[in-house]
């Protein structure tokens, strides 16, 4: 340690002087570098960063994108789409394209950072690495197209600290010396002193003052090194206190490390605001919420969103409050697990062992003077058992606050970040505090999980010195899919692992985890190349990776619980990493080891590790220097907090509610997460032509996911390519797409006529919903596109005969696109996204999904009446050409609905004790159907094209329809479906409407009463519509003759009511004159389906009369239907009100039967059913939440009051459950029979049903009753100790007072990404927008109307108000994601359907314009959004 000394000395006699210039000057102190600009404001000094690593070979660093030159309007992403962080591609300025539009959806224009300070793509490859093999083709164009910045001398500092503008100036030039900036050890973190020019005077007298000065300077030495001997020798080396920014670097053994870290948010000297809602609920600066002692909390499970930006590469991310969070990671589903998947309740229990684990092993000299000895320790942060459950706590009988110095639990904290997350520990007794932030690595051209590590000495005067291991406990290799095989063959599998190195012999710095083979016992063997990799460092000496410890012995040694670190006992980390490392036939670990270092008093130091998948192990050194630029981890943290605000910004709600705001912004990314995020693409442009208006437009969706570790069931996908986005659930993405369209406009009607597309010939639709997909049929085209980006030389044309060939050669989506040019190393000499905008503007566009298993949703059909609903809010003024003139599709599926004789089958009960009639196998694969599907695969590639999948006729023509033909044929199959007492829809397909744990309904014949109140509206609007614009419709042929036989059914029904009458036992049976109406329907529908295998081609045309007049007529047996079931009613224990409550499910028992002679598969006979009884089951909230949408606001109160009495109401909670209790009645309904009471779907508050059944409440003008339930039901406002998890993010359910253990009422369950989510923002609609936003007056012209429902104690004080005249209270809110609204109140006051007495409306251009009615011109244009800033309305 005695040079350490000496440099201390000479150190602090250099830091305490200021030196004449010809004595200090170094060639260090001529620049500054990246990583001292991030030391002081880690914001500043990324974005510095951001501006330095885009220069590439200027003299000066110009920005990546000149925003001043145009005006973005409504672009939440737009740097998404503008930056290409991939250095695949090698044009320089390939993120600089001015031909880049704004076309974004859900952010404001007003972050000025976000447009200032775009995303970079990082220059981080050398032209003197040696090339990797030919299995990394995109990473050696990354380094022929990236070149690291020349050195250059600098004569004049702009220090960033000193000039303010130098941030936030993209024409200020910020200069630096390469030599700092890749220095291996980090440079001097002080600021540069201003340089003085020495003056050249040669007299005598000058000559004696330098000796004097000289002479004075050594006198003080001599006397400062005299006192600092004096301080080591007597007072012990680590009393030393050094300067925060003096860092001292030694490469022989160790490091002394200065305070580089980032102040994170969840440090804990960073600022903490407290908002109070009843609880006290705490963020931090970033907007984290805090949760406080994490781990001693009832278990949950959330998520990571996946998003890494337009141009990055997605990891999907569980974490739990167990442990250091994160309990699996992995590559695009669980199938390619980092961090091997778990289910919530495992991952609870192993993620504190198997997942990330970080271990101290210290010592501090202590202090002679201050009677401190010398002092040892080997410690786990985060480890569960010193996680402060409240039982230890009280078993001390002290007051643990009172405690923190000498408690032996530290103070634990989870920060939960929109896209990142952070766990602290503050350990008083070893003085260490503890800070863990994860996000996914955003905009590169690889995906990577990144993890940074924080260790600060919290002693004020003794010095900390540590060896650390940090990293994950047990890491996967590729090797194909994994998640099977690791449950069933987890130790045959170890067999193929095995750890290959990237360095040179010795390097234990790149490590890469694969198998040798896929482990298949296939005759064909495929060989595995790719890998996992994990590399690290710490920052502010990035270019020095830290070694991996990978063996698992070396660190727990035969403790195989991974309990404790018993090689550690034995071992200190520099003899773990001297000996040799075994990875073969074993699982690995992943740990970053740093050895000896010191951490001096009330420093930091910060370990950084990313960990990722690679195509070779060839790839590592190119990722490797790609993310040991400097500040580079800093940066790209910054980046995965802006994507998510880019996002959450445009549903940017100000009121007296922080924590209403906060959640607003919350479930607005959630809905986006689930639906996908709308982005514009093709030839777009800033005057507001939308995807109707313009056939170059494209929509497409981004993000859309679904699945985590209490959603077990869902086989997720997060593509780990460019444009990422994942199919999902039909019902989930279109319901969480309604207001698509009232966030951003220029959407149009994209959503409404892809979904409508979807709908088969049958009236269902496939059960999962992916990306849409580009196709381009012309060859001309496709090689005009190549050749611009190409280029036309004759050296180009293999590239160019090859880009043509993919662009032709079937159907892609933009990520795909990129990684198939990525493989055929094509060089682009444009922009990537200018490549996306031209092949979008040139292509056509098909709806994508996948008919999965058997069965088809009763219910999905029912949201497209939203889709169309929120559409005509915004384009009132389109409805006729919407509905009329847009030509649709037919989807076609080779799975179709089994007629009756095929699945009406005889078995016995679930209990054995009788016989009864079943639904089974409601649905079969139609094998001339896929044989006739097989003539539209795509030779090229082996996968059937788009076209297999859409209806044709027997000419092999694609058949087509008006949307409004479409509804009509949807609402005539729906129609022709109803039960046998005429009262719900049939599930006749094998599932059942949207609750789908009622999964055994549909064999016990069972139908939906909530389905039959929805095909009321489509009706009730279809008789509207057609007699509003008094037009004609043609219908297919086929449809035609089942019309014909419908009417003929009714004919021979007559108009007797047929009302159900009971018997003596209770049971309701089928009069016979309604069964056979049914039959002759339900026949009639089977020969439908027969004959539209294909379409015959002709069509019939009906008359606007002609279809209003079969409307009315079905209607008319609707309203009986439905008068049936309310006699027939539930059947339940609270049968005091059920009577006046609508049921919602009924089922059907086969009372006599005749057998076909045929069986199934298993043996059971088939039966025609000949009489029938109906049952009856307990209340659900569905069915109260879609009848009031058929009601008017006095009998929607009526119904209200009900339901407040009824057993759907927990009284507790103050919540509706989602059904009465359900005791007494038969498993043969479904699995939330197995459920225990008041968990999942049986009696538990169920979030989505809940919001649907409070959107009607605020629908329908009951303001009273409807804020009176948002402040006990919704969240934020519940209580946030019992929900157990952040009150931002909504469950799926919760835990209702039905269930048997107290202590669980009211906890949240089932992380956020659910229908909730919809319906909120839906809500929010009505509550600060209004019901119709746009409307056409008397004379059919367009008009805006701002109708809000607000209560008055969500109006803040206007902070902005000077004077009297100015109106003192206000609530904030964005429009279209992009205009500022603002309503101004002179008094808090209760605004509940108040149109506003007037509008000031500020322009772009600066103008403003104060009206009584924005009509005409200044509505479109509005809608348009391109020339509205701010819209302020006054009451």
């Amino acid at each position: 340690e005695g040079a350490s000394i000496l440099t201390v000395i000479i150190s602090t006699i250099l830091h305490g002087l200021e030196l004449p210039p010809e004595l200090s000057r170094s060639t260090e102190s001529s620049s500054i570098s990246m990583q001292e600009v991030a030391e002081e404001d880690p914001e500043e000094g990324a974005s510095s960063w951001a501006a330095t690593t885009s220069t590439v070979g200027e003299e000066e660093a110009t920005p990546l994108i000149d925003h001043s030159s145009r005006v973005i309007y409504g672009s939440p992403l737009t740097n998404m789409m503008s930056y290409t962080a991939s250095s695949s591609f090698p044009s320089s300025n390939t993120t600089c394209s001015s031909a880049v539009t704004p076309r974004f959806s859900n952010v404001t224009l007003d972050d000025e950072d976000m447009l200032n300070d775009p995303p970079p793509r990082v220059p981080s490859m050398s032209s003197t690495t040696s090339h990797p093999t030919s299995g990394s083709h995109h990473y050696r164009r990354a380094m022929r197209s990236s070149r690291v910045p020349p050195p250059r001398q600098s004569s004049s500092i702009r220090h960033p600290m000193n000039n303010g503008s130098a941030n936030n100036n993209n024409n200020d030039t910020l200069q630096y010396n390469s030599t700092a900036s890749h220095n291996h050890h980090r440079p001097a973190t002080r600021p540069i002193l201003p340089q003085r020019q020495p003056q050249h005077h040669h007299s005598t007298r000058s000559s004696r003052i330098k000796t004097s000065t000289t002479l004075i300077i050594l006198v003080l030495g001599l006397f400062l090194a005299i006192c600092t001997l004096f301080q080591y020798f007597v007072m012990g080396p680590d009393s030393f206190n050094l300067p925060s920014d003096l860092d001292l670097n030694n490469n022989d053994g160790g490091s002394t490390i200065g305070d580089h870290g980032e102040e994170e948010g969840g440090s804990s000297k960073a600022k903490k605001k407290k908002y109070k809602n009843e609880n006290v609920f705490l963020f931090d600066e970033f907007g984290r919420y805090i949760i406080e002692d994490y781990d001693a909390n009832p278990p949950f499970s959330d998520i990571l969103p996946g998003v890494a930006g337009i141009y990055g590469k997605p990891l999907y991310v569980f974490y739990v409050n167990r442990g250091q969070g994160i309990a699996s990671f992995g590559v695009k589903s669980k199938d390619y697990p980092i961090m091997e998947y778990y289910t919530a309740n495992n991952a609870y229990q192993n993620t504190a062992l198997l997942g990330f684990r970080t271990f101290y092993k210290g010592r501090r000299n202590g202090n002679l003077l201050q009677g401190n000895k010398k002092r040892e320790f080997l410690v786990e942060p985060f480890d569960s058992s010193r996680t402060r459950f409240s039982q230890l706590m009280d078993s001390s009988g002290s007051d643990l606050n009172e405690q923190e110095e000498s408690s032996k639990y530290p103070k634990r904290r989870m920060f939960i970040g929109a896209n990142d997350m952070t766990i602290q520990e503050v350990d008083m007794l070893n003085k260490i505090e503890t800070n863990v932030t994860y996000f996914n690595l955003p905009e590169e051209d690889f995906g990577a999980f990144v993890k940074r590590t924080t260790i600060s000495n919290l002693d004020e005067k003794d010095a900390l010195h540590l060896s650390v291991l940090d990293g994950l406990a047990r890491i996967q290799p590729v090797g194909g899919k994994l998640e099977a095989q690791l449950k069933m063959i987890g130790r045959t599998l170890e067999g193929f692992m095995n750890v290959h190195h990237a360095g040179s012999e010795g390097d234990l710095t790149m490590p890469f985890f694969r198998m040798s083979e896929i482990a298949d016992d296939d005759a064909a063997v495929v060989v595995e190349e790719a890998g996992h990799f994990c590399l690290s460092y710490i920052e502010y000496q990035e270019k020095n990776l830290l070694p991996i410890v990978y063996d698992t012995n070396k660190v727990f040694g035969e403790d195989t619980s991974l309990l404790r670190p018993m090689g550690l006992y034995e071992k200190s980390i520099k003899e773990i990493l001297e000996a040799k490392q075994y990875g073969a036939a074993r699982t690995s670990s992943a740990f970053a080891a740093v050895d000896d270092v010191t951490i001096w008093p009330g420093q930091e130091i910060t370990i950084t590790s990313f960990y990722g998948r690679a195509d070779s192990v060839t790839d590592l050194p190119i990722i490797a220097r790609r993310i040991t630029q400097g500040g580079f981890a800093q940066f790209k943290l910054s980046r995965a907090r802006a994507l998510i605000q880019q996002i959450t910004s445009g549903a940017e709600t100000v009121t007296a509610d922080h924590l209403f705001d906060k959640h607003v912004e919350q479930m607005f990314l959630d809905n986006s997460l689930m639906g996908g995020i709308p982005v514009l693409l093709g030839d777009v442009d800033d005057d507001g032509r939308n995807a109707d208006d313009d056939e170059k437009i494209k929509v497409y969706h981004l993000f859309s996911r679904r699945g985590d570790l209490e959603r077990d069931y869902d086989n997720f996908i997060i593509e780990n390519t460019y444009f990422s986005e994942g199919p999902s659930n039909f019902r989930d993405v279109i319901q969480n797409r309604r207001n698509d369209v009232i966030f951003n406009p220029r959407v149009g009607a994209f959503n409404f006529n892809m979904f409508l597309s979807l709908i088969q010939a049958d009236g269902y639709n496939p059960l999962s919903v992916e990306a849409v997909v580009f196709s381009i049929d012309d060859p001309e085209v496709c090689l005009r596109l190549a050749t611009n980006v190409v280029g036309f030389a004759d050296g180009h044309r293999a590239q160019r005969e090859a880009l043509a060939s993919i662009l032709c050669d079937g159907e892609f989506r933009p990520g795909q696109l990129v990684e198939m040019i990525e493989e055929q190393s094509i060089f682009l000499m444009t922009s990537l996204s200018s490549l996306i905008d031209d092949v979008a503007a040139a292509s056509k566009v098909s709806p994508a999904a996948v008919t999965e298993g058997a069965g088809f949703a009763a219910d999905h059909w029912t949201y497209l009446m939203d889709l169309l609903s929120s559409y005509l809010q915004i384009y009132p003024d389109r409805e006729e050409y919407l509905l009329f003139s847009n030509k649709l599709t037919y989807y076609y599926s080779h799975r179709v609905v089994s007629p009756r004789k095929s699945k009406y089958v005889l078995s016995k009960s679930y209990n054995g004790e009788w016989l009864h009639v079943r639904q089974l196998d409601a649905t079969y694969e139609s094998t001339e159907r896929v044989e006739y599907m097989r003539q539209y695969v795509n030779p090229a590639s082996g996968w059937y094209k788009n076209e297999a999948s859409i209806q044709h006729d027997v000419e092999g023509n694609i058949f087509r329809s008006s949307a409004i033909e479409k509804l009509f044929l949807l609402a005539t199959i729906k129609f022709s479906t109803r039960d046998p007492f005429g009262m719900g829809i049939e599930y006749e397909a094998g599932k059942p409407g949207w609750n789908t744990a009622l999964n055994g309904i549909s064999s016990m014949l069972g139908s939906g009463l909530p389905e039959t109140y929805e095909l009321k509206i489509l009706l009730r609007y279809i008789h509207d519509a057609i007699l509003k614009f008094d037009r004609s419709i043609t219908v297919p042929k086929e449809l035609a003759v089942l019309i014909e036989k419908i009417s003929t059914a009714l004919d021979e029904l007559g108009d007797n009511e047929h009302m159900p009458i009971h018997d003596s036992e209770g049971i309701f049976k089928v009069p016979q004159p309604l069964f056979l109406y049914w039959d002759a329907v339900a026949t009639a529908r089977e020969e439908y389906r027969t004959e539209t295998a294909l379409f015959s081609g002709e069509t019939r045309e009906y008359s606007s009369d002609d279809i209003a007049k079969l409307i009315r007529r079905w209607m008319k047996q609707i309203g009986l239907g439905i008068n049936r079931a309310h006699v027939i009613g539930s059947h339940g224990h609270d049968q005091k009100v059920a009577a006046v409550i609508t049921p919602t499910y009924f089922s059907y028992n086969v009372t006599k039967w005749e057998e076909t002679g045929f069986h199934n598969d298993e043996g059971h006979p088939f039966c025609i059913a000949k009489e029938m009884a109906v049952g009856k089951f307990p209340l659900f909230l569905e069915g109260v939440a879609r009848v009031m949408k058929t009601m008017d606001k006095k009998q929607a109160a009526v119904l209200y009051e009900h339901v407040k009495q009824s057993g759907l109401r927990d009284n507790e909670l103050k919540m509706y459950t989602l059904s009465s209790t359900l005791a007494g009645q038969s498993y043969d309904m479904g699995r939330m029979m197995g459920f225990s009471s008041g968990w999942l779907e049986n009696q538990s508050v169920w979030m989505d049903q809940s919001y649907k059944y409070y959107l009607e409440l605020i629908k329908k003008g009951m303001f009273d009753q409807f804020f009176e339930e948002m402040r006990s039901g919704m969240l934020p406002f519940i209580d946030g100790q019992k929900y157990g998890r952040s009150v931002m993010e909504c469950s799926s359910f919760i835990v209702s007072s039905a269930f048997e253990d107290p202590n669980f009422f009211g906890r949240g369950v089932l992380a956020r990404l659910s229908g909730s989510a919809a319906e909120f923002l839906s809500i929010w609609k009505l509550m600060f927008i209004g019901d119709t936003l746009f409307q056409l007056n008397e004379g059919g012209k367009l008009e805006m109307q701002l109708v809000p429902s607000l209560p008055a104690w969500l109006f803040r004080e206007n902070e902005f108000a000077q004077s009297r005249a100015d109106k003192k209270y206000v609530i904030r809110f964005k429009l279209f994601t992009s205009i500022n609204v603002a309503y101004f109140t002179a008094t808090p006051k209760d605004l509940f359907g108040v149109k506003p007495l007037r509008y000031t409306i500020g322009l772009r251009d600066g103008s403003i314009m104060s009206v009584d009615t924005i009509s005409s011109t200044l509505a479109a244009n509005i809608r348009k959004v391109v020339l509205i800033d701010y819209i302020h309305a006054y009451f």
